[in-house]
């Protein structure tokens, strides 16, 4: 009979994960719930000095690793990939997370900052999952799945009140792309998975949220009258990389207390 104790079910303890964007908000908390649950996690973002630190704060919980790099290019990814596949022959967990976003009027929104947006939301998280594609094929196998999880948004389920179109189009974009990918993948015994946040801390929503007008008036929109707290992100996450989430693959899992249906 197989064990249905939690501790089976939801253990990523000895499984190896890379996570874009890990530096702060939304990746770091992904990354925190991996590494302070047993896994070895990569982290990579832009800012050497930010992923550096976080790292080694993380690495007081377990084992986290930090490989700096620009994903927004192609050399960068090739970099940071080749930097990976020197340390790991496999990897079971791909989070990615790294993202942008830009605020304008739609009348005068500038092209760079839509191709900025697509590019680093939509184009990268598409060749870093075909980059990392043979090793989480050698890590996978049909009683333990590897994982991809893209993190998308709310925004991509419906339409945002903020001056942020290309934004949305975005991780609409990111959402449909993971299901794709959970069909071509799923025979490769490898699952793929979208996570839509709604309003959680991060660099992203840290403007909006130190006003405390726009901070109630965000909470007053979800039912459960609250942004996002770490453990909800991390929870999820723990979930879907674990044996509980095998069977899981395709879905679109909104995260945001309720506010897109609100």
């Amino acid at each position: 009979m197989t064990s249905l104790k939690i501790n089976n079910l939801f253990s990523v303890a000895g499984k190896t994960a890379v996570v874009s964007g890990g530096s702060r908000g939304i990746g770091y908390m992904i990354a925190q719930a991996l590494v302070e649950n047993g896994a070895k996690v990569y982290i990579t973002s832009r800012k050497a000095a930010v992923c550096d630190a976080a790292a080694e704060e993380l690495s007081k919980l377990g084992t986290c690793i930090s490989m700096p790099s620009d994903l927004s290019s192609q050399e960068g990814r090739d970099a940071f990939v080749s930097q990976v596949k020197e340390k790991e022959s496999s990897i079971n967990i791909l989070v990615n997370n790294a993202g942008a976003a830009w605020g304008a009027p739609f009348s005068d929104h500038p092209e760079h900052a839509y191709d900025k947006v697509m590019d680093i939301n939509v184009k990268s998280m598409f060749f870093m999952s075909q980059a990392f594609l043979p090793l989480l094929e050698s890590a996978a196998t049909p009683e333990n799945p590897s994982r991809i999880i893209n993190i998308g948004s709310i925004d991509g389920l419906h339409v945002s009140q903020m001056p942020t179109v290309p934004y949305g189009v975005s991780k609409a974009a990111v959402h449909q792309m993971s299901k794709a990918l959970s069909v071509k993948l799923g025979g490769k015994n490898i699952t793929v998975n979208a996570i839509a946040p709604g309003p959680f801390e991060s660099k992203m929503t840290e403007a909006w949220l130190a006003q405390d007008s726009l901070k109630s008036g965000i909470e007053s929109t979800c039912p459960m009258r609250r942004i996002g707290y770490p453990s909800d992100m991390g929870g999820l996450a723990i979930f879907l990389c674990s044996r509980a989430g095998n069977y899981v693959n395709g879905a679109i899992i909104p995260l945001d207390g309720g506010v897109h249906i609100a």
